[in-house]
C-alpha cells in the first residue's frame, strides 16, 4: 500500500492595506493591489530555472510549480498550468479595450497577471504572471517553510 504524505495545513490571509504598504515593495504593491504590470525581461523570475514553487507574495497561497514553467519569449514568468487551480480566480478584463482573462489569487485577491490560449503543451495555456506578485520557494526550503506536500 502506498503511503500518502500528510498535507501541511496553512492559514492564508490578506494583510490590511497599511500592513501591505510596509511589507511589500512599491512595485509589489502596485502590481498586486493596483493591477499593475512590471517591465518584461526586467523582473526577478522571468528567467529563473531553479526547482521549486511560486506562491502569492501577499498570502503565501501556492500558485505555480517550476515543473510547469516554460520560456514563452514574453519576458514574464509563464506557466502552462497552475499548481493549485483552486487558488487561481479568473476574471474577464477589458482594461486594454480587448477581452483578456485576468488571474488573481483566491484568498488575497492579488492581481497576478493574465491567462492566454497561446501556450505550451500539454494544455496550450499561458499563465503570464508578474514576478512582483510571486515569491519563489526553492525545493530545498519547501519543508522548512511549511510546503512539504510539494516535495
Amino acid at each position: 500500500m502506498e503511503e500518502k504524505k500528510a498535507r501541511t495545513w496553512r492559514t492564508y490571509y490578506k494583510k490590511s492595506k497599511d500592513e501591505l504598504k510596509k511589507f511589500l515593495t512599491e512595485l509589489q504593491y502596485h502590481v498586486t493591489q493596483e493591477n499593475g504590470t512590471e517591465p518584461p525581461f526586467n523582473n526577478e523570475y522571468w528567467n529563473n530555472k531553479k526547482t521549486g514553487i511560486y506562491v502569492d507574495v501577499v498570502s503565501g497561497e501556492p500558485l505555480f510549480s517550476s515543473k510547469h514553467k516554460y520560456d514563452s519569449g514574453t519576458g514574464w514568468p509563464s506557466f502552462y498550468q497552475a499548481l493549485e487551480t483552486e487558488n487561481i480566480i479568473e476574471h474577464e478584463d477589458y482594461s486594454l479595450w480587448v477581452k483578456r482573462i485576468e488571474v488573481r489569487s483566491r484568498i488575497a485577491d492579488s492581481h497576478l497577471g493574465h491567462l492566454f490560449n497561446d501556450g505550451s503543451e500539454p494544455t496550450g495555456l499561458r499563465y503570464c504572471i508578474n514576478s512582483a506578485a510571486l515569491r519563489f520557494i526553492p525545493v530545498e526550503k519547501l519543508e522548512d517553510e511549511g510546503y512539504s506536500e510539494y516535495l
